[in-house]
């Protein structure tokens, strides 16, 4: 029951953070310095902010990837290959979304204003990118964890 509990929470938590993030994504925009002056079309087809747009579904991959990998272990599934596609996906977004946040910021750095300065964006782009790293790094010690205990279970499926 507590380990059910707690699936349920962690699956919520993952579900506020893509609201989190997507009323970011919409909100943001709005409020941004140089859209005073702008209409609403003019703001949001932006190619910086189309271009976050799209860097953001690798983003809402990993969470619904992550959202299923609480269900295979909340279905005593967690040693499936269901569940290793789900951590290779977790990696691969990850490493796209690290690829896409570090082009973003080279971007910025190099096409700013020169009245402008960049050093808040960088950080944030530093640490999102040292974040998507350690998650694909942890994604893959699980995949290599649950590949070898699914590769052991078939062994011994083998020899029985």
């Amino acid at each position: 029951m507590m380990k059910r509990i707690s699936i349920v929470f962690l699956q919520a938590v993952i579900v506020l953070i893509g609201i989190v993030t997507l009323t970011l994504l919409i909100w943001t925009p709005l409020t941004e310095g140089r859209a005073t002056n702008l209409d609403v079309f003019s703001i949001y087809f932006d190619p910086f902010i189309l271009y976050v747009y799209v860097a953001s579904i690798a983003f809402f991959v990993i969470l619904y990837n992550a959202f299923m990998l609480l269900n295979y272990i909340g279905q005593q599934r967690v040693f499936s290959s269901s569940a290793i596609k789900n951590l290779r996906r977790i990696k691969y977004c990850a490493i796209v979304l690290s690829i896409l946040i570090i082009m973003a910021g080279l971007y910025i750095r190099l096409s700013h204003n020169l009245d402008d300065d960049p050093a808040g964006f960088l950080a944030i782009c530093a640490l999102t990118v040292f974040v998507a790293i350690i998650i694909a790094t942890t994604a893959n010690v699980f995949e290599m964890i649950v590949q070898h205990v699914v590769a052991k279970k078939a062994e011994n499926d083998l020899s029985n």
